[in-house]
């Protein structure tokens, strides 16, 4: 199955709403929150209050993406969310945090920078819903695609395979009509999308992109 989960960084925040309805309209399965501390990321972007306000203009599930330094402090403010995503890297204990998101009630996803190791997320695998692989460096829209994150990608996918286990693989960062296939043939079946799907008609770029990524589904068969 695609998902794909258009990211309102991307946005035009003074029209955030139409742009949420029209990602609906397109087929979206989930919109992708990002939440920044400015220490993290040298960026600052939504908060709990987005999301309620997102709640009251769409159905779409809300997948918060936390690149924060402190996660474990503030993943309550975020319940509200049907998924809440933490970086790797800015938890002391992951397995830990994973099972605090659980205990919320929340699916959980983990993601991981194209800087850090995958392998070394192996036990956590069976635990999660989503393991999202940053293409870009987390803090920005608008970055060009790195394939060498393939490479854990296809990782992912041998593991999941092997293990007959049941997370998403997602990337995020520099998805696009060219890159989400690249992706898929790589093993990836989830995509957190920015400009790509807020340019233009946004219903029409969010359609484009599944049947982008249901082309290259089909041939990996």
């Amino acid at each position: 199955m695609i998902h794909i989960s258009p990211s309102i960084l991307a946005a035009d925040t003074a029209h955030l709403a139409a742009a949420v309805r029209a990602a609906e309209a397109g087929g979206a399965d989930s919109l992708h929150v990002d939440v920044m501390d400015g220490r993290y990321v040298a960026n600052y972007a939504f908060s709990p209050k987005t999301l309620a306000d997102l709640r009251r203009v769409t159905r779409l599930p809300l997948h918060a993406h936390l690149e924060v330094s402190n996660p474990d402090d503030v993943l309550s403010l975020f319940a509200a969310a049907e998924m809440i995503i933490v970086q790797e890297d800015t938890t002391p204990d992951l397995a830990a945090t994973v099972a605090a998101v659980r205990r919320l009630g929340c699916q959980v996803g983990v993601g991981v920078n194209r800087s850090r190791s995958v392998e070394a997320l192996a036990s956590v695998l069976p635990q999660v819903d989503l393991l999202l692989v940053m293409a870009v460096e987390p803090g920005f829209g608008g970055q060009p695609f790195d394939a060498s994150v393939l490479d854990k990608v296809r990782w992912l996918h041998a593991q999941r395979r092997a293990q007959r286990l049941h997370f998403a693989i997602g990337v995020d960062g520099g998805v696009n009509l060219t890159t989400i296939g690249e992706c898929v043939a790589a093993g990836a079946d989830f995509f957190a999308v920015g400009s790509a799907a807020f340019t233009g008609d946004i219903a029409a770029s969010v359609q484009a992109l599944r049947n982008a990524a249901t082309t290259s589904m089909a041939l990996r068969r």
